[in-house]
């Protein structure tokens, strides 16, 4: 009898542990989110280069091996010299670029921001796409920010998931990262998904400036997301950056195929 009392409280017991451990795999586990579009069958133009302090081809590789389990069909290029082929842009649903720094002639600025307006997605990280071609300020208007400081460098700070119903940031929670704490100029109409807070600790003047993390804009008819963590590729590795990265991705690359989203909302509200 007491064999049989003891074996039921530890089936009790190991049930009620199964269950414990079920609801800490389901919190830590990302939300899967079908509200974003498909891959599959997509066309997208990945082009790295630049600064190699940023691993550029290895960051290429990360995401491509996503998009090909995605079902993307996937075209890789070293050369900016890849947005004057027309034929190429005109088939292409999404870039995706990691292009830091570097020059870009005015015929490849003009190939791939005609693309854009045409509606061509486009997707990127850091200095990959929020720090590229310094002296195109129409790039920089089309990206919707620019990088101009990383105050401390390499340092800890936090992630905040500020907007919590967009389908790239909904279900996700703030998260830490060491890396660079990237502060942008950024365009008032964006729509900022997360942000990061800074301290006195490294520039006294910008103690609690809130500056956003990742974004979401158009140009044109294209759709353009911005995240700007990603110092390394080993940024992704955390999963809540991963999500947010890829989820973007999802997004950016409907441009040509779904309405323009209507989200206006400036910082400085002009008089009604």
């Amino acid at each position: 009898m007491n064999q049989k009392i003891t074996a039921i409280r530890i089936s009790g017991i190991l049930l009620v542990a199964a269950f414990l451990l079920n609801t800490i795999v389901m919190q830590a586990k990302p939300v899967k989110n079908d509200e974003l579009p498909s891959l599959k069958g997509k066309k997208v133009l990945m082009v790295w280069g630049g600064w190699d302090g940023h691993h550029p081809k290895e960051l290429t590789e990360k995401v491509k091996a996503y998009l090909d389990a995605q079902g993307a069909i996937v075209t890789v290029s070293d050369s900016l010299g890849v947005y004057t082929n027309q034929k190429i842009m005109d088939e292409t649903d999404l870039i995706f670029q990691s292009f830091t720094m570097a020059k870009i002639t005015p015929k490849q600025e003009k190939g791939l921001l005609d693309a854009v307006k045409r509606g061509v997605g486009i997707a990127g990280t850091h200095g990959g796409l929020g720090d590229s071609f310094r002296e195109n300020t129409e790039y920089q208007f089309m990206v919707g920010g620019q990088w101009v400081a990383h105050p401390g460098g390499v340092i800890d700070y936090t992630v905040e998931i500020t907007d919590k119903k967009d389908p790239v940031t909904k279900g996700l929670k703030d998260f830490k990262i060491k890396s660079e704490q990237y502060y942008m100029h950024v365009d008032p109409n964006v729509k900022v998904l997360a942000t990061t807070t800074f301290t006195a600790e490294h520039a006294d003047w910008i103690d609690k400036a809130v500056i956003p993390v990742a974004w979401k804009k158009t140009y044109g008819k294209g759709r353009v997301f911005y995240v700007s963590v990603g110092h390394t590729p080993a940024d992704f590795d955390i999963p809540e950056a991963w999500e947010i990265l890829t989820r973007g991705i999802r997004w950016a690359s409907e441009s040509k195929y779904a309405p323009k989203e209507e989200w206006m909302s400036p910082v400085y509200p002009g008089k009604k």
